[in-house]
């Protein structure tokens, strides 16, 4: 967040409260702790999660041999909604403007057309949150938890992810893309776990779909403004409400 000009902070100010206990002499803290909250053993409950995959593999409009390009579809409709709130929501911790958070989680919550989005980004944010307390000691999720808990935010996971990146210590930008790999990586397993391709294709879809994770953490970084938030996938909104209806599935969306 710009400051007022001739207004002089010490350095470090910006830096929110315990990221210097964890940063440690070799400046590791952050990373590790990076690694940690993004690691697939992180007990956020994004293992639920296909993020539509498997919507489309019931309607058969996406196969084994196209699977990369929804997955680089999906990424790119990060860059403009949860990557980019993950971006605001950090900015905003990192700059004690807590208005802004909540404006940011609320947008995110408006933009996400359907029940089963929303109700998916609640709650696998709100199991960061509970979990980030013990995992990290983290002051930004103690604060968004009381928020969330008061109705006065919803608690979008990136929200909650940006909040306690920030909290950590972790660049804006190292935090955008980690999240947006994690994402990435969630969809070459879900693929993995429906029986659509095996172990060693999602490793070939991840480098496949790489470029497309930079050019989505540029666009997230690029956003200032929670209006700025917006869906740009609407074959994918279609698919998840239909997904929400659907007798059998293997996962929530």
């Amino acid at each position: 967040m710009d400051r007022p000009a001739g207004t002089d902070r010490p350095a470090g100010a910006d830096r929110p409260a315990g990221a210097d206990r964890l940063a440690g002499a070799d400046g590791l803290g952050p990373l590790l702790a990076q690694l940690q909250l993004t690691d697939s053993a992180f007990p956020s409950g994004l293992y639920t999660l296909s993020h539509g995959l498997e919507g489309h593999f019931q309607l058969r409009a996406v196969q084994a041999d196209n699977v990369a390009d929804l997955v680089r579809d999906l990424v790119r409709a990060a860059g403009t909604a949860d990557a980019a709130a993950l971006a605001l929501a950090h900015r905003a911790v990192t700059g004690d403007d807590w208005d802004a958070l909540v404006e940011t989680d609320r947008r995110l919550h408006a933009i996400k057309l359907n029940r089963e989005q929303r109700t998916a980004s609640v709650r696998t944010g709100r199991q960061v949150l509970d979990t980030a307390g013990p995992a990290f000691d983290s002051a930004p999720a103690a604060r968004l938890s009381r928020l969330v808990a008061t109705g006065a935010a919803p608690g979008n996971h990136a929200v909650v992810v940006g909040a306690v990146h920030a909290g950590l210590g972790v660049p804006v930008r190292d935090a955008v893309a980690g999240d947006l790999y994690a994402f990435a990586a969630s969809c070459a397993t879900a693929a993995v776990r429906l029986g659509r391709i095996d172990f060693r294709r999602a490793q070939a879809l991840l480098r496949e779909v790489r470029p497309e994770l930079v050019a989505a953490a540029d666009t997230a970084l690029a956003v200032r403004d929670p209006r700025d938030l917006h869906a740009s996938a609407p074959a994918a909104d279609a698919v998840a409400a239909l997904h929400e209806r659907a007798e059998a599935r293997l996962f929530v969306t």
